[in-house]
């Protein structure tokens, strides 16, 4: 059995992007599954699975509940915050391809910026009972105590090591600003940046400026997974799962991996990547268009090296060079990403994806075939190759 090409996202459906949602969680992980289950055509009672990150408030029964879901076969949960985003489609396809579930729905819903806000010191964090208590308390104690005090440290290795630079991190959010601006749906639709604003934009924790940062937001987004027989009979173009991994580096912390032999990397996101093109049979060269986490921009830059899409360190000179321009290379998140159009923890990006298979977004990257996503790195990750099938 084969997972590559056997299930396929048949739905997609979001609330809007705000910073004040003025409703509770429960009520967004529902409106986003009901309008993905419309947008393909499908009602609750058609739903027997339903997938969402540890970090979710909302139990898979109590949407069940609010949405009239009669029962569930499969309910699966996957953790390590961002990075579950695409393995909750993996879940979703490997309970679709070997026949536990007919229809799956993944999910995620949240008030990060009216609720509780990920970029702010967390002291519970470091003292949980646990083994992530345990190796938060080696470094909360010496102020790396928010994701992005942990990953500058990690951005500031990656400068020294291979000559990158604060503007080549700002090039990523000034790309991202760019299609953001002409995504109704983004928070910061027609509101572009230059390098020369991102330069001027205050310090969060050093080399990483303010607009380095994914923004925070309320919202939620769900995709209606099933399999790719049945999904080509529904309301909308499937796009099919080519391939969906996994991965955890040696030596794995959480946001910044401290004690391994390269400070510089993402290991991680290379276990992904390879298993990507292994499953899907395809390359980085294949790609029409690439959806990156962009959490923070310096590893977005990483990311490409990780992938393959070019050399350990030449991301900056590959990215100057206009690669991930719409008319690039590799069409780098044409909705504007997580620091444009909105975060939610990634899974926005996994619909942008979907999108650019249909041919229906707002900037569409013209014959569109293959697209790979990827989840939060610095932790344990995950990815998908979604092409036309």
């Amino acid at each position: 059995m084969k997972l590559s090409g056997a299930a396929a996202i048949a739905g997609i459906g979001a609330t809007e992007f705000s910073k004040d949602s003025g409703r509770s969680e429960l009520r967004l992980a529902a409106e986003c599954v009901l309008a993905a289950l419309t947008d393909a055509g499908l009602t609750p009672s058609d739903v027997d699975g339903l997938v969402s990150f540890t970090m979710d408030g909302n139990s898979e029964i109590a949407v069940a509940r609010e949405l009239g879901i009669p029962e569930l076969k499969f309910f699966s949960r996957i953790h390590y915050g961002g990075g579950a985003a695409a393995a909750t489609v993996q879940q979703a396809a490997l309970a679709v391809a070997t026949g536990v579930a007919d229809v799956v729905v993944a999910y995620r819903a949240f008030n990060e910026r009216s609720g509780q806000r990920f970029g702010q010191v967390s002291s519970a964090a470091a003292g949980q009972v646990n083994s992530a208590g345990v190796d938060n308390a080696y470094h909360y104690p010496v102020g790396i105590a928010t994701p992005a005090a942990t990953v500058a440290m990690l951005a500031r290795r990656y400068m020294h090591e291979y000559g990158a630079t604060s503007e080549d991190f700002g090039r990523v959010a000034v790309l991202d600003r760019k299609h953001a601006a002409t995504n109704p749906k983004a928070w910061f639709h027609g509101k572009p940046i230059t390098l020369e604003q991102h330069q001027a934009s205050r310090w969060v924790a050093e080399p990483l400026h303010l607009l380095d940062c994914c923004q925070e937001s309320d919202g939620g987004v769900a995709l209606v997974v099933t399999s790719a027989e049945r999904a080509r009979d529904l309301a909308q173009k499937p796009a099919v799962i080519a391939a969906a991994a996994q991965g955890s580096g040696p030596d794995q912390y959480i946001m910044t991996s401290y004690y391994r032999d390269s400070l510089a990397a993402l290991p991680e996101m290379g276990v992904v990547g390879g298993q990507l093109w292994a499953q899907s049979g395809l390359r980085p060269s294949d790609m029409d268009a690439a959806v990156l986490y962009d959490h923070f921009t310096p590893y977005v830059l990483m990311q490409l090296e990780e992938l393959g899409f070019c050399g350990r360190g030449e991301a900056k000179d590959y990215i100057a060079g206009g690669a991930l321009e719409l008319d690039g290379e590799l069409p780098l998140n044409p909705h504007g990403g997580q620091l444009g159009e909105a975060y939610i923890h990634g899974m926005n990006g996994i619909a942008e994806g979907v999108r650019q298979i249909r041919g229906t977004s707002v900037n569409q990257v013209p014959g569109a075939g293959r697209v790979v996503v990827t989840a939060g790195t610095g932790v344990p990750t995950s990815g998908l190759v979604l092409s036309q099938g």
